[in-house]
């Protein structure tokens, strides 16, 4: 489609304020005074309805690690869409790539596709809570799992609090089945799990994607795996942001540990809408319609999706050496930026974020001391500089295959003179 003059950003930001909640269909979207739209993107970059071309860093939020519009993705989704789109019977798709995920994850004997990660969050609690009979499930403070109610609550202040709503909508006595631990803090866990029983699982980002990257510390995956198994509650590894995005078979292979249930998103997609969540065979098949934990969904395995993303899966397969040059590329930036007062980077593989904080965090609390006045005059210079950066200090950077070596020298000139 053509560039319209007359339809500028904020000439498209008016009237979408009139008809959306914010002018935007997520929050995250809403940069102000507004945001850009984009028109068409390509590889590594992106390319605004102004007509301002820009090196893309976010990357859809992390779905895009072979880059915009690559040729093999678009010729899977046009084969598929010569066939039709949306069946509402079952597809060979379904079978086939259930066994490539299923086998590249060794805790994983069956999956689920659904439509989102939310989706993918919400069903795995609720077969947590249908396999072990028990009502409370525990999360980590700062984890996002999705915008339903069971996950939308307050981080607090104790070491282990109970559940408070984070929006309005959210009934208090539902989220008070909801616990919080602090990320990289195992003794809090066994804390918590030592002074009630009646906790179905422990929901994690094995790596923080959401306020970060931050990471892991030691052995931290391991020792929850073991307190967790101590107490008979169920491990939930929310990879929807690290499946695929850190290596082949995810965080769990990388760190390896096993959970007993993953729920996967964004890449397994190709750019298109998705999600799945997988486990122990005795535990899926207490799912509909093998067992009584009740799931269904209209456009759960879209024939679209799964083509789209078993396409992405098999390139990662043939190009494993592509996880080595991202993590060459987020090394190589972090080498050229130097140490500076107030600052810090973490990243880890292609997952990367500079810091308004001088040490890096290692957990919710300590990104939120960053300063958030500085990042964002930071971003506005970033974006001036033709760098687009996901819009808040609380948001991974995600770098794709697309992305070139005049890329990243571009990138690091900016993150120098912006800093």
């Amino acid at each position: 489609m053509k560039h319209n003059a007359s339809q500028s950003s904020s000439d498209l930001f008016e009237t979408a304020k009139t008809l959306m909640p914010g002018g935007v269909s997520s929050p995250v979207r809403a940069i102000k005074p507004y945001p850009f739209y984009t028109e068409q993107a390509a590889g590594s970059h992106i390319r605004t309805v102004d007509g301002t071309d820009l090196l893309d860093c976010c990357m859809a939020y992390g779905p895009l690690i072979l880059g915009h519009a690559r040729p093999a993705i678009k010729s899977a989704i046009e084969d598929q869409l010569s066939r039709g789109w949306l069946y509402g019977t079952p597809t060979p798709l379904e079978p086939a790539y259930a066994k490539l995920i299923t086998g590249d994850h060794p805790g994983m004997d069956m999956i689920r596709f659904v439509s989102s990660g939310s989706e993918a969050t919400m069903a795995a609690i609720r077969l947590a809570r249908g396999f072990t009979g028990k009502k409370d499930i525990v999360k980590i403070e700062g984890g996002f799992h999705g915008a339903h109610d069971a996950v939308l609550v307050k981080a607090g202040s104790g070491a282990t609090t109970t559940g408070v709503p984070d929006s309005a909508g959210v009934l208090a006595d539902l989220v008070a089945h909801t616990r919080q631990v602090p990320f990289n803090d195992p003794d809090a866990l066994e804390s918590l799990l030592s002074a009630h029983n009646d906790v179905a699982a422990l929901i994690i980002e094995p790596v923080m994607g959401n306020i970060g990257p931050v990471l892991p510390q030691d052995n931290y995956l391991r020792e929850i795996r073991e307190i967790t198994k101590a107490h008979d509650v169920l491990l939930i590894f929310d990879e929807v942001i690290t499946g695929y995005r850190v290596g082949i078979g995810g965080a769990q292979v990388k760190y390896g540990v096993r959970p007993d249930l993953t729920t996967l998103g964004k890449i397994i997609g190709g750019g298109l809408p998705i999600g799945a969540f997988g486990g122990r065979r005795e535990i899926m098949e207490m799912v509909s319609p093998q067992g009584p934990v009740y799931q269904a969904g209209t456009f759960s395995g879209n024939p679209l999706s799964l083509a789209a993303g078993m396409a992405t899966i098999t390139l990662l397969h043939a190009k494993p050496e592509m996880y080595r040059a991202l993590d060459e590329q987020t090394r190589a930036l972090e080498e050229s930026l130097g140490l500076k007062a107030g600052g810090s980077f973490v990243r880890l593989g292609s997952m990367f974020k500079y810091f308004y904080r001088d040490a890096p965090p290692q957990n919710y609390r300590d990104v939120k001391e960053c300063d958030t006045a500085a990042f964002g005059t930071f971003w506005k210079k970033m974006l001036a500089a033709g760098i687009f950066l996901p819009p808040s200090q609380f948001e991974t950077n995600f770098l794709s295959e697309a992305h070139t070596d005049r890329d990243l020298a571009a990138l690091a000139q900016a993150y120098t003179s912006c800093r």
